[in-house]
């Protein structure tokens, strides 16, 4: 058991001990207090039946049979009747409540004295007055014999033990979950992140299991970043060896045959810059992962910016015979980084230009729904498509939508999910479906900014 087990169980324990002490201590002051105010005599059979035992006992064998009466009465409680001397002692050395004293001395005094009031002379000539108070006044253990002492401190020990296993057992059941939050937490540091606590805590329902959720939760979250940045590191390894590769290969073209030089340069000058946009486009991925570099939040106009990516798309789709066409609605607003939009916009507008068919057209299109706070670009061409298998993977990085590209074609699959990154950032989100007559379009949700937040 660790530090924690043993404060908090001491902690309940010396509480309960000092509580139940405590509470024993006024109860203790108010009977003593209570002792001067029994006034009443018990009366009737009861009474009078245990003062006539008393009575005989005294009357025949003096205190000595008194004493072994005492330590033989029946029963749990002590003898109840009081053996008073002339002065006013009870025999026994218990508490005499004076009221009570003086209204058993007026009741022998009466004619017709009360049947639990009796005076009795003992064989060596001394007399008692034997009365039984309403209540026994309190009296010290060991007055009362043995079998008393021994039943207080039983009482007592099952007290003690029981406020030792309570305070036990509620210390064990707040550490434990610590206990495998610990030992996870150490698991997860040295690298097992499949490491999971609610399993081991049951049908617990509390702000321990709240917190061991949140630790399932984020080492989920932790097995499934690092799993995905192990594919990209693994992806982009593989991405770039094959440029490298040519690389290679056209230096050593022109070692062997400088005739070729001017070849070799220019395969050397192309594959830098398939490099170079590589590497940049894995840099832009990373920083939007990152949360960097992504410029100041503000309400963005999707109608303006989308107006923007397809002039500058119409321009590159006319040398291939190809058209886009723009249709936008009103008040199409949301707050974020234009920058990010831009380039998620400009990936896909891109990327269905480079599918679509030639002298087919590219179709954007931006509304705002009328039900729901959000509104939805589509960017719908004409080209393959992409089959069933790739839909749901398609936004993922290096991923393309198709093997069979021809190299002219052939990307690295990162557009896509640069876009995915950027939309996600907004609180949106992207997906892809291939078109009945042909063609693939990928639509994408962003929440629109509310009407009170553009007028004030």
């Amino acid at each position: 058991m660790g530090r924690l087990f043993w404060k908090i169980f001491l902690g309940f324990w010396l509480t309960l001990v000092f509580m139940g002490g405590g509470v024993g201590l006024l109860v203790y002051v108010h009977n003593q207090q209570r002792v001067a105010e029994f006034n009443d005599l018990a009366a009737g059979p009861w009474a009078a039946r245990n003062v006539v035992s008393v009575a005989t006992a005294l009357q025949y064998g003096g205190l000595a049979a008194l004493h072994d009466l005492t330590r033989q009465w029946p029963g749990l409680s002590p003898l109840p009747v009081l053996v008073v001397s002339d002065d006013g002692r009870d025999a026994l050395g218990r508490p005499v409540p004076q009221r009570a004293l003086a209204r058993a001395r007026a009741a022998l005094a009466d004619a017709a004295p009360q049947a639990g009031v009796r005076r009795v002379t003992t064989p060596g000539g001394h007399a008692y007055l034997l009365f039984v108070p309403v209540r026994l006044p309190f009296a010290h253990l060991h007055r009362h014999g043995p079998f008393g002492a021994y039943r207080f401190y039983l009482r007592l020990g099952v007290a003690l033990l029981a406020s030792l296993l309570f305070s036990a057992a509620l210390a064990w059941y707040l550490v434990r979950p610590l206990g495998h939050l610990r030992r996870a937490a150490q698991r997860l540091a040295n690298g097992d992140l499949g490491v999971r606590v609610m399993p081991l805590l049951g049908g617990r329902r509390d702000e321990t299991a709240e917190l061991a959720r949140d630790f399932d939760h984020m080492a989920g979250r932790l097995q499934a970043l690092i799993g995905a940045q192990n594919r990209l590191l693994s992806d982009v390894s593989h991405e770039l060896r094959s440029p490298l590769a040519r690389l290679q290969v056209a230096v050593a073209l022109a070692w062997q045959q400088p005739d070729k030089l001017p070849l070799a340069l220019k395969r050397i000058e192309r594959e830098g810059e398939r490099l170079d946009a590589l590497v940049g486009q894995f840099l832009t991925l990373s920083r939007i992962e990152a949360g960097v570099d992504q410029g100041p939040a503000e309400y963005v106009d999707v109608g303006a910016l989308l107006e923007n990516v397809v002039e500058d798309a119409r321009f590159e789709a006319a040398g291939h015979g190809k058209r886009v066409e723009l249709s936008v609605g009103h008040q199409l607003m949301v707050h974020g980084r234009s920058a990010l939009l831009l380039r998620a916009f400009e990936n896909v507008i891109r990327n269905a230009i480079r599918y679509t068919a030639d002298g087919t057209t590219v179709d954007v299109s931006a509304e705002r729904a009328t039900s729901e706070p959000w509104l939805s670009v589509m960017v719908c061409d004409h080209g393959p498509g992409v089959p069933a298998d790739k839909l749901e993977v398609l936004f993922d990085p290096f991923v393309r939508g198709r093997d069979d590209e021809p190299d002219g074609l052939r990307g690295y699959g990162l557009g896509l999910a640069i876009t995915r990154r950027a939309v996600e950032a907004h609180g949106g989100n992207v997906h892809a479906r291939n078109r009945s007559e042909g063609g693939l379009c990928v639509e994408i949700r962003l929440p629109s900014a509310s009407e009170s937040a553009l007028v004030s």
